[in-house]
């Protein structure tokens, strides 16, 4: 049984149009991927389908995870399993707290290894919370308010980020957590994805632009156009990218001949 996500010809549709057309990559633990590419190449495609959206039609291919194919699980056990997926846009929940909603999916996964277990106990958990909030530089007063709700977009994604704390996934995927940040709140958020990593965690970093790997240097960084990764090099790769745009990856494409 192996901890790497091992993503195999992974061809998915949506409402009858092909999107994804053929995605192999294999993320370890332990390392941080980003995965580039124009609008509409299909990074976000990928990000719902690895977290078993509904509307995502997988027509061909496979998602290995500690020996199962995930893809034929819901959601929710995909979280079980380990995997964890940053929004791009965190949907508010008014009349729910920060605090409230993680110690509920704590307990949700808990349950679920133990139908038993009576969930964390509430000064356990508040512990826990402090410590992870520390850890990020977040605000205590952030766990009272309710979840997303009147958030800037930075402190969306910063919730987004203690959530990945608390959970302890072993991959997480960051769908283009840079939208809508200035450079301030990126660097906050990049801060707290840098104080998690570690052997124990793979990051699938999904970004159009090349800044936030700024802050989060990755391992690995995959181009992804018109639905597979055609391109795939180190952390250089993302510079030259942003210095000389997609068109010479194109042409490589156009002409047969990607990396």
């Amino acid at each position: 049984m192996t901890d790497e996500l091992i993503i195999r010809n992974l061809k998915v549709s949506i409402e009858g149009k092909e999107i994804l057309k053929g995605v192999n990559l294999t993320l370890p633990k332990g390392e941080v991927h980003a995965i580039m590419g124009p609008n509409g190449t299909g990074k976000s495609t990928l990000a719902y389908t690895l977290m078993g959206h509904p509307a995502y039609e997988v027509t061909d291919g496979e998602v290995i995870f500690k020996g199962q194919n995930i893809l034929e699980l819901e959601p929710d056990e995909r979280s079980r399993l380990g995997i964890f997926l940053a929004f791009q846009y965190p949907v508010a929940i008014p009349g729910v707290t920060v605090a409230n909603f993680l110690r509920t999916a704590v307990n949700a996964r808990r349950r679920a290894q133990n139908p038993e277990d009576k969930g964390i106990p509430i000064p356990e958990f508040r512990k826990m919370l402090k410590a992870k909030m520390e850890l990020l530089k977040v605000d205590p007063s952030f766990a009272g308010r309710y979840l997303n709700d009147g958030f800037s977009g930075g402190e969306k994604k910063r919730a987004e980020i203690l959530q990945m704390a608390v959970l302890q996934p072993e991959i997480a995927i960051l769908d283009e957590t840079d939208s809508g940040l200035d450079i301030d709140a990126l660097r906050i958020v990049a801060e707290g994805v840098n104080a998690l990593r570690g052997e124990n965690l793979g990051v699938l970093v999904i970004t159009h632009y090349q800044r936030i790997l700024n802050y989060i240097r990755p391992d690995v960084v995959h181009v992804m156009m018109d639905g597979r990764i055609v391109e795939t090099g180190d952390a250089d790769l993302a510079l030259h990218l942003e210095e000389h745009g997609y068109d010479w990856v194109r042409e490589k494409v156009d002409n047969g001949t990607p990396a």
